[in-house]
């Protein structure tokens, strides 16, 4: 059964939209985006080529998929490590409006999200990834559904944007199994679920 794992990467606030461009996500009239770019060091681009050796097969939202669809399908370069595993390993698409995924290798899923994710995890070899995709996250954090977290935050606050947990996030408890620091002052922590939280005090008699 393969382990379903996130990776995002967030600001100090906790934002997590548009990383990667200005006009990646304008959505509520953000205008912040391509933040994460003059953190961009080598150190920062090792981990990333760290997690493409591992999936198995990707799960991605909607608005994720339409960016990577839109641009590594164009990276042909077989040294390229990351495209080569966008290009040619499976990959879901969760989205109730997409009547057509062009991207070779893709399947769209979403009738039934908990029963089909499941299903893709008992099937797949490896990590089943996803990236970004904070809404479908959301989802399925909901049901217990990711195994493991691998968040880089990166030190910048914006004030504004979506953020990856917001109220009303079912409470978990995350083992933390590793971490790391870019030169550019990348954060870089990996957790794993641990099930519920336990709560106590400090108050002594």
């Amino acid at each position: 059964m393969g382990k379903l794992t996130l990776t995002e990467f967030l600001t100090l606030d906790g934002v997590c939209q548009a990383p990667g461009g200005p006009d990646e996500d304008t959505s509520g009239g953000f205008d912040l985006g391509g933040w994460t770019v003059p953190y961009a060091d080598a150190d920062f681009g090792r981990f990333m080529d760290e997690v493409f050796e591992r999936p198995g097969a990707f799960l991605l939202g909607r608005r994720t998929y339409e960016i990577f669809a839109a641009y590594w399908p164009k990276v042909t370069d077989p040294g390229h490590l990351i495209a080569s595993k966008l290009n040619s390993l499976p990959k879901y698409v969760v989205s109730t409006t997409l009547d057509r995924a062009d991207w070779a290798g893709t399947t769209i899923v979403g009738a039934d999200l908990v029963k089909e994710v499941t299903a893709l995890k008992e099937r797949t070899d490896g990590e089943l990834q996803m990236h970004g995709s904070a809404a479908l996250a959301r989802s399925l954090m909901a049901h217990d559904l990711i195994d493991a977290l691998n968040l880089l935050v990166f030190p910048v606050v914006l004030g504004k944007g979506r953020r990856l947990f917001t109220d009303g996030a079912e409470p978990t408890a995350f083992r933390h199994t590793g971490d790391r620091t870019t030169g550019s002052g990348i954060a870089i922590h990996a957790y794993e679920r641990a099930g519920r939280p336990e709560y106590g005090t400090y108050e002594t008699e």
